[in-house]
């Protein structure tokens, strides 16, 4: 294949401080570090890498917690007044973070040279490289964003007619800085999704999912359904045995995978 029918692509990762199995210096929350070190406020930190006054002391708590000492020193001065300084122990942090992000950064941009395949084949990778417990993962974009007051309703388009429905808090989009056009992952275990027949009644649950039985495992109490909801995605469930044969499911059947917005998890890439 020749230069010019080669899909541009550019190689990106991040450095990551890990607790365990926590991971709680991320770039952003060195971001937020790196902020306040240069406006010496929270709140104006908070401002400048467009996080919520309170999504950024939550942060700082989650830091000073693992750091186990403060990493960040707050002056008076009202509720959201007053400044705020980075200790020494912040200062070593950050400055270990950004030599490291630095060398890190060279890497990727040599192994970029490397030309190691298509766009698609990347965010293949990338994909597959998420473990998760969820039986359900689907990858897709983030086609609409609608905030409430508490909680928010994410689609995420997963290049099939139906799009999937998260609803999660408003919090979490802000924290995980989700928007429309970014890249996602949504996770549904299989005892979360009600199987049901195509039917002219309405249901509460925000996702119906149509397509076609193609897998049906009995067991002792519980049945796995596999249902086709394109040439692409396929989602499981799994439902009693009763039923199983109270709907007489078999394979070549319609049906509908049913299952609550609030059951679906969502994560990033980005």
């Amino acid at each position: 294949m020749s230069s010019e029918n080669t899909p541009s692509f550019e190689l990106a990762g991040s450095i990551w401080f890990r607790s365990g199995t926590l991971n709680w210096g991320n770039p952003r929350r060195m971001a937020l570090l790196a902020a306040i070190h240069e406006h010496g406020s929270i709140s104006a930190a908070a401002r400048h890498i467009d996080l919520s006054y309170k999504a950024a002391w939550d942060a700082i708590d989650t830091m000073n917690n693992l750091a186990e000492e403060p990493l960040v020193l707050r002056t008076t001065g009202g509720q959201r007044g007053g400044g705020a300084s980075l200790t020494p122990r912040a200062l070593e942090i950050l400055e270990l973070y950004q030599q490291l992000d630095a060398a890190h950064q060279r890497f990727m941009r040599r192994l970029a040279k490397a030309q190691p395949g298509s766009d698609k084949n990347l965010e293949l990778l990338q994909t597959m490289m998420v473990q998760t417990s969820a039986r359900n993962n689907f990858a897709g974009t983030i086609s609409k964003v609608t905030m409430g007051a508490v909680n928010a309703e994410i689609a995420l388009d997963i290049g099939s007619s139906q799009p999937i429905i998260a609803s999660i808090t408003s919090e979490s989009v802000e924290s995980m800085g989700l928007k429309e056009g970014m890249r996602a992952l949504a996770f549904l275990k299989a005892s979360s999704i009600i199987v049901g027949l195509p039917t002219d009644g309405k249901l509460s649950a925000r996702n119906q999912l149509q397509g076609t039985i193609v897998h049906v495992e009995p067991g002792a109490v519980n049945a796995e359904i596999g249902i086709e909801l394109s040439e692409k995605h396929r989602i499981t469930a799994i439902i009693t045995m009763e039923s199983l044969t109270r709907l007489q499911l078999e394979v070549g059947q319609q049906a509908v995978a049913i299952f609550k917005a609030s059951s679906v998890l969502l994560g990033t890439m980005e």
